[in-house]
């Protein structure tokens, strides 16, 4: 039997347990909501390596309003000086929910067998599209002849690139999962209809 979920701490709660610079954090949030009210959030902080095995902090909130979906995020890195001073950058997308398409909730459940209703996955990817940015692929066309060295101009495909934000029990934590399902419902529930 699953054990009761604990009470979701408050996106200020949450956001100063990451440690992640909040101040800064809270003030691109404060700017991008402009007086509106959060419905739901997510907020995921998370420490990477670059190719120089230096430490990379990141943090990726999102808020849902009762009109927009907010995609806001945090990087650190050095400034390229010789001082080696740290900078933050921020990016903050605004999307009104009428422009969200698909929302897709992938779900990994260890040992499957022994699953119970309530019982929490493993790792949670939350995938949304709104249509933001497309890529093209391309590639040569040909006429199905090996030896044929026309020159057939060009083949391709436009596709939509999603949004994805992958969480994990062994990376993130329960919160995060729990919240992350939680958000994708809530998402689901004010974009399906």
């Amino acid at each position: 039997m699953a054990t009761p979920a604990p009470a979701q701490p408050t996106l200020a709660e949450a956001i100063e347990r990451t440690g992640y610079y909040p101040d800064v954090v809270q003030d691109v949030l404060d700017n991008a909501l402009v007086g509106e009210a959060v419905q739901d959030f997510i907020v995921q902080h998370e420490t990477t390596f670059d190719r120089a095995d230096e430490i990379r902090r990141h943090i990726t909130v999102l808020l849902l309003t009762q009109t927009r979906l907010l995609v806001v995020h945090v990087d650190e890195h050095s400034d390229g000086e010789p001082t080696g001073n740290i900078q933050a950058t921020s990016a903050a997308e605004s999307v009104p929910l009428k422009k969200i398409g698909p929302v897709v909730v992938q779900r990994v459940v260890n040992n499957p067998a022994h699953f119970r209703p309530g019982d929490m996955p493993s790792e949670v990817v939350l995938t949304v599209n709104w249509g933001s940015l497309s890529r093209i692929d391309l590639e040569p066309a040909t006429c199905g002849d090996p030896q044929c060295e026309a020159d057939h101009g060009y083949t391709g495909a436009l596709a939509m690139d999603d949004w994805s934000l992958r969480v994990s029990r062994a990376a993130d934590g329960d919160d995060v999962v729990r919240a992350t399902m939680r958000f994708a419902a809530s998402l689901i529930a004010v974009t399906s209809g």
